[in-house]
C-alpha cells in the first residue's frame, strides 16, 4: 500500500489545493478509553484530520455531532445509554461513518447503512489506514452523505431486528422510551406518532419500520394509520357495520378497520 494518500480535491488544481489544505474535522464515540487511544494513536499518521472531539457514550455523541458538524466520525455500535445505530436514527445529516466494535455479527448492517467501513477490534495500523483512506476519498464525493442517508432510511425500514426500546428527539433532548410502555402508534405524514408512560413523541420513522420491528403477539395494526399494544385495550366497541372503536386505558379511542378486527380476534382468541 501506497504511503500517500489521496487528494481530496475536486476537478481542477486550484480546488485541489484549497480543499487539500481542509483538515477534516474528526470525532470519536467509543466508551472504552484504550480503544479512543488506539485511534487517536494511529491518527497522528495523518496530519489531514483533526480530532475535534472524543465522546464515551452516544449522548455525548450526539450532541457533539450536532454541535460540530464533524466530516468523518469513528463510531462504537454497543455502547451503553445509546447505542451506535440509535445514535444514527437522530441525525438529520450525516458524517462519513468509520464503525469501530467487537462483535463481527454487526458488519453486514454496518455496511448496508453505507458506512465508509467496519473495523473489527482489535484493528491493525493498516487495516486502519486503509479505512482512513476510504472515507477520504468519499469525502470528495458529492453525493455521498445523501447516498449514506437514503442508505440508513431504507435499512431502518428493512431491518427486522425486534425493538426492545425507542430513542427520539424531543425539545433538544434524548427521550429513551421503553416498548412495553408505549399504548398505540399513530402515523403522522412522513413521521409517527408514539403514545407512551412518557407522553407524545413524533419520530420520524414508518409504520412499516415499527410493524417489522414490535412483537406481533404483544403489537396489532388495527388500522393502516394506527399498531396498538394489546396490554392497553380495555374494550372492543361496534361503531358501524364492520367497523370498531378500541378504548384504551387512557379512554383513548382508536379506529380498528375490518382487517384490524380479523388480526385481534385471531390474536387475542375472542
Amino acid at each position: 500500500m501506497s504511503d500517500h494518500l489521496p487528494s481530496l480535491g475536486g476537478v481542477g488544481g486550484g480546488k485541489q489545493n484549497n480543499r487539500s489544505m481542509k483538515k477534516l474535522k474528526t470525532i470519536i464515540i467509543e466508551d472504552e478509553q484504550p480503544a479512543r487511544d488506539l485511534v487517536k494513536f494511529y491518527l497522528k499518521d495523518f496530519p489531514e484530520i483533526e480530532l475535534i472531539d472524543e465522546c464515551d457514550d452516544g449522548f455525548k455523541g450526539i450532541k457533539s455531532i450536532q454541535e460540530h458538524k464533524p466530516d468523518l466520525i469513528f463510531l462504537d455500535i454497543q455502547m451503553p445509554k445509546l447505542s451506535g445505530f440509535e445514535l444514527l436514527e437522530l441525525l438529520d445529516e450525516y458524517p462519513q461513518i468509520i464503525f469501530t466494535t467487537a462483535y463481527d455479527q454487526y458488519a453486514l448492517k454496518a455496511f448496508e447503512l453505507n458506512a465508509v467501513d467496519y473495523l473489527l477490534k482489535p484493528f491493525s495500523k493498516e487495516r486502519f489506514r486503509s479505512a482512513v483512506e476510504k472515507a477520504m476519498e468519499k469525502l470528495g464525493q458529492k453525493n455521498g452523505t445523501q447516498e449514506q442517508a437514503e442508505s440508513l432510511n431504507r435499512i431502518t425500514d428493512e431491518n427486522p431486528e425486534e425493538l426492545t426500546r425507542i430513542v427520539v428527539r424531543s425539545s433538544g433532548k434524548i427521550v429513551v422510551i421503553p416498548v412495553d410502555s408505549v399504548s398505540h402508534f399513530e402515523a403522522e405524514d412522513d413521521y409517527v406518532m408514539i403514545f407512551s408512560a412518557q407522553g407524545k413523541h413524533l419520530k420520524k420513522a414508518t409504520m412499516k419500520f415499527f410493524e417489522s420491528r414490535l412483537d406481533s403477539k404483544k403489537f396489532i395494526r388495527v388500522h393502516r394509520s394506527c399498531i396498538v399494544n394489546v396490554d392497553f385495550i380495555t374494550k372492543i366497541e361496534l361503531m358501524e357495520k364492520e367497523m370498531y372503536l378500541l378504548i384504551l386505558k387512557d379512554n383513548s379511542k382508536l379506529k380498528v378497520s375490518k382487517s384490524g378486527y380479523k388480526l385481534l380476534r385471531d390474536k387475542l382468541d375472542f
